[in-house]
């Protein structure tokens, strides 16, 4: 924003120079102003589509061979204020699970969550305020025939809608970046924390390796305390390996590999998949 208001200045300053060429020389206006010959030059839309062989979040297992896209709009408000608003949509193609007595059955599993949030810039640190409204379209922990995965022993396991407020702050230390994050789900009532840390390694001018790191950690956050007997702890630790390849000034091809190891919230209830599993996944991000 600071660099258009630098080049709406220089031009107004060079405009009296401009007419005193032209006067002498002749009308040289084609020569120095391009005709503008489309409708915005940014938008602010970010367009994403990508599949992974699982479908992790905040280290809770939810499917298998999820495909998913979103849309996200951002813009600055001032020089240190910025808004987003998205929407992003993921569903299994296929993910087989046994039940007792019954084996290979197949869970069904999709998602649409609708997002917005806030970001100031204070130099030294970006804090985001967030906001998000989840559907889900196959219950909380998808269904199976029809019929919801989840305990009816355990209502956060069958609901279909949550909302969540959020508050996170990233601090960029060179090639580094640390994050913490806080978030509270109106639905059940649940508090989540999270702290993780990355750092970019550039291997051409178009190639990056980010290595990263993540903790989470819950209460009342999705343990199914009625089953588990347990009511918070720390739900998951996180690695993963991502190699960001710049295709064009404004596409970009993001492969990743991930590993997600299920800690004393969440080793009870990621039992489709081990405790321990390794996944991963790819996507196309475009802006324009």
């Amino acid at each position: 924003m600071k660099n258009m208001k630098s080049i709406i200045t220089k031009s107004a300053a060079l405009l009296p120079l401009i007419a005193a060429i032209s006067a002498q020389a002749g009308d040289i206006s084609k020569n120095v102003i391009e005709p503008q010959n489309y409708l915005v030059e940014d938008a602010g839309l970010t367009l994403d589509a990508g599949y992974e062989t699982a479908y992790y979040f905040r280290g809770l297992w939810f499917s298998n061979n999820n495909v998913y896209t979103g849309l996200t709009y951002s813009t600055d408000i001032t020089d240190k204020l910025s808004f987003n608003v998205g929407a992003l949509y993921t569903t299994s193609l296929g993910t087989d699970i046994d039940l007792p007595g019954a084996p290979g059955q197949e869970l069904e599993y999709s998602e649409i969550d609708l997002f917005t949030g806030l970001t100031y810039d204070a130099g030294f640190a970006a804090f985001t305020l967030g906001y998000t409204h989840y559907f889900f379209l196959d219950t909380f922990s998808g269904s199976v025939n029809g019929e919801t995965f989840g305990f009816g022993s355990d209502p956060d396991s069958t609901i279909t809608s949550a909302n969540e407020v959020s508050l996170t702050a990233t601090v960029p230390l060179g090639d580094a970046s640390l994050y913490a994050m806080y978030a509270y789900d109106i639905k059940i009532a649940g508090h989540y924390a999270e702290a993780g840390a990355s750092y970019t390694f550039a291997v051409t001018p178009w190639m990056s390796l980010v290595p990263s790191a993540a903790i989470g950690y819950g209460n009342d956050y999705y343990t199914y305390n009625n089953l588990t007997g347990v009511s918070e702890g720390f739900t998951h630790t996180r690695v993963m390996l991502t190699a960001p390849i710049q295709l064009t000034p404004s596409a970009a091809f993001i492969p990743y590999l991930g590993a997600n190891f299920a800690m004393e919230a969440r080793e009870q209830l990621n039992l489709v998949e081990t405790p321990n599993d390794l996944y991963g996944g790819a996507k196309f991000s475009v802006s324009f």
